[in-house]
């Protein structure tokens, strides 16, 4: 298969003051590498599967579960626990439990893990408080946890009793055995994210009641039963670090906090390319990426800076489907919307030349088209709209490529199976 013109693997960058960069592969000089923003520092998984820290402008190469790194793009999030990792201070009570701070190794690397205590078989907890701006807020809590004594853990968000979530987890399978919603809040997502060295990342999606607190509860549990349930063991333990509840439909990566709420901002990728390079009559524009829920649309666009001309996947806020649209000199040529699956890997290609334009989606070709102008004076591939200033990606970039050429059938087939 010849090779693309442009041709992005995430691989090398390089942070600045101003902005940093995302280094194409191709071509190799330098023509095709993305302009990165991000105004604060945020977290990524390294290849040795520890979280680390990285600075403000910093692009993120992230290799959570996975042999190949991939380009970390999420929106902005604010972690509202005040001590992610002291499980006590201000808005925390205890319920008959003692942490011991600093006791393990934590999934950062460092000597941060608590040790989470039961002192009595009464009900046993550690409890968080966020006061409420509103009501029917759409939340994301998640926790780190390693299996200490026991073999289960529980975790609970809470609002006007009875109303609440409870999720429970069990280390010898690394899966949630049971989660439930009752009156009052709505139960959308949860699910386990398995770390290196016996940490899980557990975490639920979803809806609160009306009540102006909300509660988050942590219990190391000795039998399976309910959160407040006696137990026959005093001093069973779990291994905790890394708390977080997030405004938002989805789990996103890790913010520390030390006493206050704390923001990250959003990662933007932009303006690889330029009106030399894709001065091209027929082309194919592919994507390989894992798109986030973010119930909002969000885009990859391949652009003349403005709306008359541009070739654009978007991830539509229905987090069912994807829309592939072309626009040539202000008139709408196309727009295919075709159904897949979010929070996994999608292959998408666009084939394009006067008359002819066909898409593949993950190895099947799903549309045709033969009544079509090519665009012009596409000068940029960027992450986000075409004004690269909205609807930022949201998402894994696993790999990126424009052709001056389009591909033979076998070649689209070839280039878009999982």
């Amino acid at each position: 298969m010849k090779k693309p013109i442009l041709g992005l693997i995430p691989s090398a960058y390089q942070g600045g003051v101003i902005y940093g960069k995302v280094y194409s592969i191709l071509p190799v000089n330098g023509d095709g590498d993305f302009l990165f923003l991000r105004n604060s520092n945020a977290t990524r998984v390294k290849e040795n599967g520890l979280i680390e820290n990285v600075d403000n402008n910093v692009p993120r190469l992230d290799w959570l579960n996975s042999n190949c790194p991939s380009l970390l793009l999420e929106p902005q999030r604010t972690n509202l626990a005040l001590y992610s990792e002291n499980f006590e201070g201000t808005n925390w009570s205890a319920g008959n439990t003692v942490i011991t701070q600093n006791d393990s190794i934590a999934p950062s690397g460092e000597q941060t893990a608590i040790k989470l205590q039961r002192t009595s078989t009464s009900a046993s907890y550690r409890t968080h408080f966020i006061y409420k701006s509103a009501s029917a807020i759409t939340y994301t809590t998640s926790v780190f946890v390693k299996q200490g004594e026991d073999n289960y853990f529980a975790m609970r968000s809470q609002g006007s009793y009875p109303s609440r979530v409870d999720i429970r987890f069990r280390f010898d399978t690394g899966l949630i055995y049971y989660a439930q919603a009752t009156s009052g809040f709505t139960l959308i997502d949860y699910n386990v994210e398995n770390y290196s060295n016996g940490w899980y990342r557990i975490y639920f999606t979803y809806t609160s009641d009306t009540n102006t607190t909300l509660s988050l509860t942590f219990s190391p549990r000795e039998t399976d039963g309910n959160i407040d349930s006696s137990d026959t063991s005093s001093t069973s333990f779990a291994y905790v670090w890394g708390f977080q509840t997030e405004v938002g439909n989805y789990l996103t990566s890790y913010i520390k906090t030390e006493g206050s709420a704390i923001t990250r901002f959003n990662d933007q990728c932009l303006n690889g390319g330029n009106g030399n390079l894709f001065d091209i009559t027929e082309g194919t524009f592919f994507v390989d990426v894992t798109p986030y829920k973010g119930g909002v649309y969000h885009y990859i666009s391949l652009n003349s800076g403005n709306n008359q001309n541009r070739i654009i996947f978007i991830f539509n806020n229905t987090n069912t489907s994807y829309t592939a649209r072309v626009v040539s000199s202000g008139s709408t040529q196309l727009n295919d919307t075709r159904t897949i699956t979010f929070e996994t890997r999608n292959k998408i290609a666009i084939s394009l030349k006067q008359n002819d334009v066909k898409i593949f989606l993950n190895g099947i070709e799903v549309a045709s088209f033969t009544n079509f102008i090519m665009p012009n004076d596409l000068d940029r591939l960027s992450f986000a709209i075409y004004a690269s200033t909205d609807n930022f990606f949201q998402g894994k970039v696993h790999d990126t490529r424009v052709y001056d050429r389009v591909l033979t059938e076998a070649e689209l087939i070839e280039l878009t199976t999982l």
